[in-house]
């Protein structure tokens, strides 16, 4: 833009080159826990709305995400460090709860692809954050995670295990309710 109000450049030193912003990128990794759990008292959908609020956000921040779902017998990626687009829509539409909580093979399956990506990309800034209802059989030792993060307890109805506020404490994580969120409060990540 710089070189075109400058009149239509005739060699090359009319043009006005602007290094690439030196900001680091950031990147968000979304874990999502969608077991069977979570479709008691609509605690899934719930989050399917503030996923979608979170995937608005990206997108307009210009944050790389990355999609992580602990469901069945094992996790599975959505995405692994792209922009956030309308693409995402489809699959969280899609996203239904069933089977089993890997949500511990999805923690170590994390934590792995992270330590890889900050080897890949030193200067990007990486958070996490979790939904679970932290209905679990077994709490297993867990290395802290080494970015921010942040853990949304999804666990809703009258009668609340509170165990993701134990799992929040064991990986280090800042804990919060869904129900501190309102429909236009943005995250703050």
């Amino acid at each position: 833009m710089s070189t075109l109000l400058r009149g239509r450049p005739r060699t090359r030193k009319d043009l006005i080159r602007m290094p690439r912003s030196s900001e680091p990128q950031e990147l968000w990794l979304v874990i999502v826990d969608a077991s069977a759990s979570t479709r008691r008292h609509h605690s899934l959908s719930r989050a399917k709305g503030l996923l979608s609020q979170l995937f608005d956000d990206a997108y307009r921040r210009r944050v790389r995400l990355a999609l992580l779902t602990a469901s069945g017998h094992s996790p599975s990626w959505k995405h692994q460090g792209l922009k956030a687009c309308a693409s995402l829509n489809p699959w969280l539409d899609q996203l239904g709860a069933g089977g089993g909580t890997p949500l511990f093979a999805a923690l170590q399956l994390a934590i792995h692809w992270l330590a890889i990506r900050e080897q890949q990309r030193p200067n990007e800034q990486q958070r996490v954050l979790m939904l679970t209802d932290g209905r679990v059989k077994d709490m297993p030792i867990m290395a802290k995670l080494q970015c921010p993060s942040v853990l949304i307890d999804i666990e809703s109805g009258p009668i609340r295990l509170g165990r993701a506020m134990q799992l929040a404490s064991v990986l280090g994580a800042d804990y919060c309710h869904i129900d501190a969120f309102s429909i236009n409060s943005e995250l703050a990540l």
